[in-house]
C-alpha cells in the first residue's frame, strides 16, 4: 500500500509511473464537468494523504488542467475537459421520430456534458437487444440508457447488466433493478379517455356503440397501465351504454400490423359510433387508415398517445377524425436521462421512477405547442 493506495507491482504493471497514475486518480475525483472541489474532497474522494493531493493539485494547476475558483477550490479546465463517463445507449431504433428524437436529444446532451456516448440500435427485436447487451459491457462503459419494447426479455438483459456491476436506465418499459424513466402511462391514458368521453358527450350525446382499444402486448403491464387509463377516463366522464362494446386489438405499436388487424376488426364489425384509444400514435394511425379504407371514418374518433409529427400533421387536417394525442415530448428526453445518469454515477440519491410530463394536444392547440413544425420536413 502507498498513500492508502494498492500499487499493483506485477510485471503488467512495472512500467506504470506512478506520479501519472495519481495524478490521473486526482482527475477522476472531479465525477461531472461542473464539480468545484475542495482540498479535503479530494483527499476523501481519493484516499491520499494532504501533503500529496496538495502537490498534485497544484501542479495539474500550473500544467492546465485545473481551474483554480477562488483560494481553494479547483475544478477541470475548460479547454481539457474531458469525456468523463463512457455511456451506452441502446435505442429503441430509428422507425418512428419519438425514436429519433430521444437519440438526437441525447447525443446533444452527452456532448454538452463531454460524455463519451455510445450508441447501439436495437431494431425492435429481442435477439439484437441481447446481443447488444454483452457488446456494451464488452465496451465496459459505466452505465447503460436501456430502450427496448418486449418485457419478457427485460430480466435477462437486466440480470446482465446487474453481473457486470453496471447502472442502468431504462426508457418507458420497467426492467428488474433498473431506474425508471418514461411516462407515467396510467396518467396519460386517462387524459386520453377524458377526451374521449368528452368529445363523445358533445357529439354523440354520451352514447357510443363501440370502444375499441389498440394494444400493445408485448411491451407488457406497464403500457397496458396506458390503456387501462384510457378506459378509466372514458367511464368517468360518461356513463357508457350497456350495449357499448369493449373492444381489443394487438397492434403492436406499429402502422402497418395495426392497420391489417382493424381491417379485420372492421369486417365484423357494425358499430357506427365508436370511439378509438391507440397505445401511440402509430397504431392511432394505423386504425385512422383502416376505416378511412372501409369508407367508414365518419363513424370513429381517434386519441393517440406520443404527439409525433405525423400524428401533428394529421391533427392539421380539415376534418381529421383524429381527434387529439398526449403529448410525452422526448426531444426533451436527453436532458432528463442525461441529469439522472450522472447522479446515479456520483452516487447521489435518485428516485426509483423518473415520469416525464404530458400534455393533450388537439387540432385547437397544436400550433401553440409546436410551432416549429412548419421548418421540418413534410411527415411521410
Amino acid at each position: 500500500m502507498t498513500d492508502g493506495v494498492e500499487v499493483k507491482t506485477s510485471n503488467h504493471h512495472r512500467y506504470l509511473v506512478k506520479s501519472l497514475v495519481h495524478a490521473s486518480r486526482v482527475l477522476e475525483a472531479f465525477q461531472s464537468a461542473g464539480d468545484v472541489l475542495r482540498l479535503r474532497d479530494v483527499v476523501t474522494r481519493t484516499g491520499y494523504h494532504k501533503g500529496m493531493c496538495f502537490r498534485l493539485l497544484y501542479t495539474l494547476h500550473h500544467c492546465g488542467f485545473l481551474d483554480k475558483v477562488g483560494e481553494n477550490h479547483y475544478r477541470l479546465a475548460s479547454e481539457v475537459r474531458r469525456r468523463l463517463y463512457r455511456i451506452g445507449y441502446a435505442a429503441q431504433g430509428q422507425d418512428t421520430s419519438f425514436d429519433r428524437d430521444v437519440r438526437d436529444g441525447l447525443v446533444r446532451a452527452a456532448e454538452r456534458e463531454h460524455i463519451e456516448l455510445i450508441v447501439v440500435d436495437n431494431r425492435y427485436q429481442p435477439k439484437i437487444a441481447l446481443r447488444n447487451a454483452d457488446y456494451l459491457i464488452k465496451e465496459q462503459v459505466d452505465l447503460v440508457i436501456e430502450f427496448q419494447t418486449d418485457e419478457l426479455i427485460a430480466p435477462a438483459i437486466a440480470t446482465k447488466y446487474l453481473e457486470a456491476n453496471i447502472p442502468f436506465i431504462a426508457i418507458d418499459i420497467p426492467h428488474p433493478g433498473a431506474t425508471y424513466f418514461g411516462a407515467n402511462n396510467y396518467q396519460a391514458g386517462l387524459m386520453a379517455g377524458h377526451h374521449l368521453g368528452r368529445w363523445a358527450k358533445k357529439h354523440w350525446n354520451g352514447e357510443p356503440d363501440e370502444i375499441l382499444l389498440v394494444e400493445l402486448h408485448r411491451a407488457g403491464s406497464l403500457p397496458q397501465a396506458r390503456i387501462r387509463g384510457v378506459q378509466s377516463g372514458i367511464g368517468e366522464v360518461l356513463r357508457v351504454p350497456e350495449r357499448c362494446r369493449n373492444v381489443s386489438v394487438d397492434g403492436d405499436g406499429q402502422f402497418q400490423t395495426t392497420l391489417e388487424r382493424v381491417r379485420k376488426h372492421l369486417r365484423e364489425s357494425k358499430a357506427r359510433r365508436t370511439l378509438v384509444g391507440a397505445v401511440n400514435d402509430s397504431s392511432a394511425l394505423g386504425a385512422l387508415r383502416a376505416y378511412e379504407e372501409a369508407g367508414r371514418a365518419a363513424e370513429c374518433v381517434i386519441v393517440g398517445q406520443n404527439a409525433e409529427p405525423e400524428a401533428r400533421a394529421q391533427l392539421r387536417s380539415a376534418n381529421t377524425r383524429m381527434i387529439a394525442s398526449v403529448a410525452f415530448f422526448p426531444e426533451k428526453y436527453g436532458d432528463g436521462l442525461l441529469k439522472l445518469a450522472l447522479d446515479i454515477l456520483s452516487r447521489k440519491a435518485t428516485p426509483p421512477a423518473v415520469f416525464t410530463t404530458h400534455q393533450i394536444i388537439t387540432p385547437e392547440n397544436v400550433d401553440h405547442f409546436y410551432p416549429n413544425d412548419s421548418l421540418l420536413a413534410a411527415p411521410a
